[in-house]
């Protein structure tokens, strides 16, 4: 009876602890991924998106509160990447840890759903998740760096607000396209395999023109986020919103197209205005139309079963589901 009561408590803490490798692993890859590019603000270096907030999201929300442990496990091998462990370093590790819990809780505290096909859905991911939650990585981050003097007190603020933007455009950019990946099912027709295939030749066109071309030519990106929201719902859109803001970072930090010549504070406001923008654009409009196509769904649904109750009762006949009136009664 040992045996027997063993193996499902043996087979669950084997799967745990490869749920937590893979959160883990995939915690440290976009940690690496984010810090291929940087940008310098005030001498502290940051990194203009940060992933692994993202990814850290949606593993929770997919998986969890368990993902918890994987996603401390995956911080802590970014952060042993970069420096030796210290008391400051555990404090950034609790931090990069909390942030994301409590984005979970806050989101899963008002009824978040996965699908994100309701307009408050986006907002709560944009307003709880991202804009809330990422105040305690930032402020613990930050904090740190100011008590053991690696920034002065004068910098606080351009740094915090530095730390925070990243982290919250990783949530806002990142966790949307992996929630989506998890919840797609349906796959396109052949007519719209087509229009998707147009739409992503044209985006592979102009998104590179626009994000660094010495003309300010931005505004370009904007148009086709609406297409694919309008087409292809909240998948496309944040996949387009995502390349798009790749691209732009990798302009910002290499100082070219519309960003070149300017200053570090000023190349950081305009990359993360754009991608802010791009983001809640792609984000709430995919809502507001998945919100209005459901709502019209219901509504023809329920017109349809108000037809077949009329159209029984017309023909003298009980509707489904309720017993015929007795005659001699």
């Amino acid at each position: 009876m040992a045996a027997v009561v063993g193996t499902p408590d043996l087979r669950r803490t084997a799967v745990f602890a490869l749920q937590t490798l893979a959160v883990a692993l995939c915690y440290y890859a976009a940690g690496r991924l984010g810090l291929v590019r940087e940008l310098v603000v005030e001498g502290a270096v940051f990194t203009p998106i940060w992933p692994p907030t993202g990814v850290a999201v949606a593993c929770l929300l997919v998986l969890g509160i368990r993902s918890w442990a994987g996603i401390a496990l995956g911080a802590l091998f970014v952060i042993m990447s970069l420096t030796s462990l210290r008391p400051a370093v555990l404090g950034n590790l609790a931090g990069n840890t909390a942030a994301p819990v409590c984005a979970y809780l806050l989101l899963r505290k008002v009824g978040f759903r996965n699908d994100l096909a309701r307009l408050r859905d986006g907002l709560a991911l944009v307003f709880l998740g991202a804009l809330t939650a990422m105040l305690i990585s930032s402020t613990v981050g930050v904090g740190l760096l100011l008590l053991t003097d690696k920034i002065d007190a004068h910098s606080f603020w351009a740094v915090w607000l530095a730390w925070w933007v990243g982290d919250a455009m990783g949530v806002l950019i990142v966790t949307p396209v992996l929630l989506v990946l998890h919840t797609i099912r349906r796959p396109l027709g052949l007519s719209r395999w087509k229009e998707a295939t147009g739409l992503a030749v044209i985006v592979v066109a102009v998104v590179p023109l626009a994000t660094h071309s010495e003309v300010s030519l931005l505004f370009l990106v904007y148009p086709l986020l609406v297409w694919a929201a309008l087409r292809f719902q909240l998948g496309a859109s944040m996949l387009c919103a995502l390349f798009a803001s790749v691209l732009a970072t990798v302009a910002a930090t290499d100082e070219v197209g519309p960003f070149a010549r300017l200053s570090r504070i000023e190349v950081m406001i305009k990359l993360q205005a754009f991608n802010g923008t791009m983001a809640l654009t792609a984000l709430l409009l995919s809502a507001v139309l998945a919100e209005q196509r459901n709502t019209r769904r219901s509504v023809e649904r329920a017109c349809q079963e108000l037809v077949e109750v009329l159209e029984h009762l017309t023909a003298g006949d009980a509707p489904p589901g309720r017993p015929a009136k007795d005659e001699d009664t």
